[in-house]
């Protein structure tokens, strides 16, 4: 299925989120949430599964996710690649539905993940990228990456006559604006 930008050449592959909801530290959170890991397979089970609680601490399957690779982000990936850590950027969204979270987007383009960075209202956490998803994203990238070319412009000359006064003493009643009205 193409979703609104994607091209053919876009690639989508899922992944599941592991998240953890802890108790607060603090009287103003009742919990703290996060996510915790990434998986490249999870058995087949709903969204918000609880697979473990102890000592107050939950751990929820908190769903499928796809990863989306566009070709026009091959530099962006590149250099999630050539990182120390290439990691996957997981944003959870707090929803009033049980169990209070809801899992929005996976991504491996740190550019998207800055959008969501600046926000403020999403939970942004970066998680170590999965070997078998480091060797999709690299082969895609070998395949779609283009070196950007650089386009030298060139420098129009300044009209010296643009913000001249014009008949009438007013700014911007020249010939080039005669019928405008203020």
């Amino acid at each position: 299925m193409t979703q609104w930008g994607d091209s053919a050449d876009t690639r989508r592959i899922p992944v599941w989120v592991l998240a953890e909801r802890r108790p607060g530290v603090t009287r103003w959170a009742e919990h703290v949430w996060r996510a915790v890991e990434v998986l490249e397979d999870a058995p087949d089970a709903p969204a918000w599964t609880l697979l473990r609680e102890e000592a107050g601490r939950a751990l929820f399957l908190a769903g499928r996710a796809e990863v989306a690779l566009h070709p026009t982000d091959t530099d962006n990936l590149r250099h999630n690649l050539e990182a120390a850590s290439p990691s996957l950027w997981v944003v959870l969204r707090a929803t009033e539905a049980p169990p209070g979270m809801a899992l929005h987007l996976v991504t491996a383009d740190p550019g998207e993940a800055h959008l969501y960075a600046d926000v403020g209202n999403d939970l942004l956490e970066a998680l170590p990228l999965p070997p078998g998803l480091a060797a999709t994203i690299a082969e895609f990238v070998a395949r779609h990456y283009r070196e950007p070319t650089f386009h030298k412009r060139r420098r129009e000359r300044a009209d010296p006559e643009a913000l001249a006064f014009g008949r009438g003493g007013r700014r911007g009643t020249g010939p080039s604006s005669e019928g405008d009205e203020d």
